[in-house]
């Protein structure tokens, strides 16, 4: 059997799952609303005298108290059929945020939304799976796939890990562990990427890189890249599965940008190019 017709469908299998996550019900592409929530009570709903108005929510959905504990909690009206975690409320309840790993989903219809928090500030990430942007979505464009863009890197360790500080949309800053750097030589040079710890636990690393196709031919803010951990000092890049941040689909997103360490002088022309309706 041919290897490069095996290394392309292995290709094709790992984008068909990327199409398929996105594309979910739940996926990136059902954004539709981020809405900042203000310190005290916050009242939302459909109707334009609430503090936050959704699109398809009944005109007084509930309020939401944002106490000053920095505890959420949501108290929704009876008339209102929404539910808290697939079960009907009509009393107050906490609501967690997604700095935990099962925030609370309050749902009305098509429509639901969960509780963020990006550096202290708060607000809801609402989502409906018969947005356009889902139910319309055609596709996203890559390079041809190109085996030579697989690069074994050398691993560099780095103890203790190196703090990489990270930019987001909206200004804040993230700082994630990297726990050594990969090493490789492209055309002749020598090029250094800090992959990361994203999640404490973690079995994978995660790279946010840029390159000399950002923001022409692939999204300007940066593309996402997985390795799996190194083993015996090398770390496999496959550029070939670097993808588009969400904030490249849609304006509700709070992405990450790539940090002056991982902007590599180099076309990386492999994985995805700029999404069409973000042009």
């Amino acid at each position: 059997m041919n290897i490069d017709n095996t290394y392309t469908r292995e290709i094709e299998r790992w984008h068909a799952a990327r199409v398929a996550r996105l594309t979910a019900p739940d996926g990136w592409l059902s954004l539709v609303g981020l809405d900042w929530l203000k310190p005290g009570a916050n009242t939302i709903g459909g109707a334009d005298d609430n503090d936050i108005v959704l699109a398809k929510a009944p005109a007084h959905l509930g309020t939401i108290e944002w106490a000053e504990d920095g505890a959420l909690s949501i108290s929704l009206d009876r008339a209102s059929d929404a539910t808290i975690d697939g079960e009907p409320a009509a009393t107050r309840a906490g609501l967690i945020d997604d700095s935990h790993t099962a925030p609370t989903i309050v749902a009305f219809g098509s429509v639901n939304f969960i509780a963020v928090d990006r550096g202290g500030r708060k607000g809801l990430r609402v989502r409906d799976s018969e947005a356009k942007t889902r139910t319309q979505f055609d596709g996203v464009d890559r390079f041809p796939i190109d085996p030579a863009w697989r690069i074994v890197a050398d691993w560099q360790p780095l103890d203790p890990p190196f703090q990489l500080a990270t930019g987001t949309v909206i200004g804040t800053i993230e700082n994630y562990p990297a726990p050594g750097k990969a090493v490789f030589e492209r055309e002749g040079r020598r090029f250094e990427l800090y992959p990361v710890i994203e999640v404490p636990g973690d079995t994978q690393l995660f790279l946010i890189f840029a390159d000399a196709t950002s923001g022409k031919e692939t999204y300007g803010a940066a593309r996402f890249l997985y390795a799996d951990m190194p083993r015996d000092g090398k770390i496999v890049l496959d550029f070939n599965k670097a993808y588009n941040p969400p904030c490249a689909f849609t304006p509700y997103a709070t992405c990450p940008l790539a940090p002056p360490e991982n902007r590599l002088v180099l076309r990386v022309a492999a994985g995805e190019l700029k999404y069409r309706e973000s042009a």
